[in-house]
């Protein structure tokens, strides 16, 4: 379970830095944003299913089309909630993730 934990951390944080990395391409970067919204959105649910994660997708869709909001680290904010802040069990979560890791 830990395993599976670090590598949800390891995997949003590099999202987070792709998502950010557009805020260093003047002109351009907005551009790229319209591509990656639907993509972070899309990792998002997939990464974090449920209710939760189609909450957190749709508000990572947000964040990442809005200009100048890509400094949010949503999929780091996401894993806290998740593993950290959140008082229910992580078991189902690690289970549905480890399918999807075997798939």
């Amino acid at each position: 379970m830990i395993r599976n934990k670090k590598s949800l951390l390891v995997k949003g944080l590099i999202y987070d830095l792709v998502g950010m990395a557009s805020m260093a391409i003047p002109v351009i970067g907005p551009f790229l944003d319209l591509g990656w919204a639907p993509y972070a959105a899309s990792r998002m649910s997939k990464m974090y299913p449920g209710k939760k994660g189609k909450l957190a997708s749709i508000l990572v869709f947000v964040e990442e089309i809005l200009p100048f909001t890509d400094i949010i680290p949503s999929f780091t904010l996401m894993w806290l909630y998740t593993f950290v802040l959140s008082s229910e069990p992580t078991a189902a979560h690690t289970e549905i993730y480890e399918a999807e890791v075997i798939n």
